[in-house]
């Protein structure tokens, strides 16, 4: 499967009592399509599953298929430092008719490099779903070196990477190792750092998967698909008015100033689940004035 253009990390919409606002949650998948987006990811990190326990988990991925209904393609958030909860969850996806699933390394345990190459590969195997790896040691303690990610691309079913290491060099290294192999054509790198989606994309990305998107997704498709037909020009101009936005709905953990913006903006996202609380007001005070200067508030 190609993956090409902005895909949403989308939030987990909760009620005041704080559980799954279904309605909030189909208002914002309708909200994000309108607005042009290439897909959209439910029950990923943004989405806070590691609170979400897993009837609540396979209920955001349902739902997100059905209220899509093939409209745009659906990622579902699989992944887990459990490989068989890992095939299990993706299974799920697969059976509810998600386009893809969205897998992030295992946190927590540090498995090797050759272990983590096998993770991937007893889901690819269990599974026929297209998947992608999800690359980001800041979460899980654990960096996918170029090799692994370049084995990886060599199994049938696993198309693409979230890279989200942070370095755009990785990102150089990954796809000029991809056409040593002739794989590059076979195999995506999606951005997994908003700010760095125009150097990433220059250097061989196709796409994002943008947690800013649930705030900013207009300006985000428009600089990606400037990009994707060689308006560097216009990108240029779309990464800089975003850049002080993006800092700002990384000035706490993920996703606390990206569900908080989005209640300001009045769409639907609730509280957090502990253990994350609400914003620092010294922060929250950043926050408010990057959405007033992009005329989004």
């Amino acid at each position: 499967m190609n993956f090409e253009g902005t895909y949403v990390a989308m939030v987990t919409p909760f009620t005041e009592d704080k559980q799954i606002d279904e309605e909030g949650f189909r208002h914002n998948i309708n909200y994000l399509i309108d607005r042009g987006v290439a897909g959209l990811v439910g029950a990923g990190t943004t989405g806070e599953s590691a609170t979400l326990d897993h009837d609540e988990h396979q209920e955001i991925i349902e739902i997100l298929v059905d209220e899509v209904n093939g409209r745009v393609e659906t990622i579902a958030g699989t992944g887990s430092n459990s490989t068989s909860e890992a095939i299990s969850l993706t299974k799920f996806a697969e059976d509810a008719g998600a386009d893809a699933a969205l897998l992030i390394t295992p946190y927590y345990n540090k498995p090797q490099q050759h272990a983590l190459i096998e993770h991937y590969r007893s889901v690819s195997q269990a599974t026929d779903i297209p998947i992608i790896a999800y690359n980001v040691p800041s979460r899980t303690g654990i960096n996918m070196d170029v090799e692994t990610i370049v084995e990886l691309a060599k199994i049938d079913n696993i198309d693409a990477v979230k890279e989200a290491s942070g370095s755009v060099d990785k990102v150089s290294d990954i796809y000029r190792a991809l056409q040593r192999e002739g794989l590059e054509d076979d195999f995506n790198i999606l951005s997994g750092e908003d700010s760095l989606t125009l150097p990433i994309m220059a250097v061989g990305g196709t796409g994002v998967i943008s947690a800013s998107a649930n705030i900013d997704s207009k300006r985000m498709v428009l600089m990606v698909d400037s990009i994707l037909n060689d308006d560097y020009d216009r990108a240029f101009e779309l990464h800089y008015e975003m850049l002080e936005l993006i800092r700002a709905l990384f000035i706490e953990s993920n996703p606390v100033p990206v569900k908080t913006a989005m209640n300001i903006m009045g769409l639907p996202a609730g509280p957090l689940r502990q253990p994350l609380v609400e914003m620092k007001e010294e922060n929250l005070e950043v926050l408010k004035k990057a959405l007033k200067d992009s005329n989004l508030i």
